[in-house]
């Protein structure tokens, strides 16, 4: 199963703001998570779309890649705090209010799915399936005809 990362530092952005966008690719296919970023109105979704195409780049470098983009996902993301840029604003009175622009680390990871072998089963071959939400058969369950017994 092949995994690569990829990382994008200093991004003009709250780490909470690009959290809000990261939650909405967590555990998608890698296709599917690029069509959310492109509709997402958010301006950080497109540093994570860059991040993300990255992330499938370095995919598909690894040795051991089965070639198909299709079977990635993403495995992992997240937003860490970066340093923040300290500025003074003027306020009235000659005071100063201080304003913090912050910095995020972006990381996202993809991982392949591995692919889905359906298990064989031996023992039920000849016996026949029921309806879905159907009660089994009276002789199936080992009842017989005739009043019950119970009072």
């Amino acid at each position: 199963m092949v995994q690569a990362e990829a990382t994008a530092r200093y991004i003009r952005t709250s780490a909470q703001k690009a959290g809000l966008v990261l939650a909405l690719i967590r555990g998608r296919a890698v296709n599917h998570a690029l069509a959310t970023l492109q509709f997402t109105k958010k301006t950080v979704a497109r540093d994570i779309e860059k991040v993300l195409r990255s992330a499938i780049a370095n995919a598909q470098q690894k040795d051991g890649f089965g070639g198909d983009v299709e079977r990635l996902f993403v495995s992992a993301c997240y937003a860490n705090q970066g340093p923040s840029q300290k500025r003074v604003r003027p306020a009235p009175m000659g005071r100063a209010f201080r304003v913090l622009k912050r910095t995020a680390h972006l990381t996202v990871r993809v991982a392949e799915r591995p692919e889905k072998v359906a298990p064989v089963s031996t023992t039920g071959e000849g016996r026949a399936k029921r309806a879905r939400g159907s009660r089994p058969s009276k002789a199936a369950t080992g009842e017989t005809r005739g009043k019950s017994t119970k009072r």
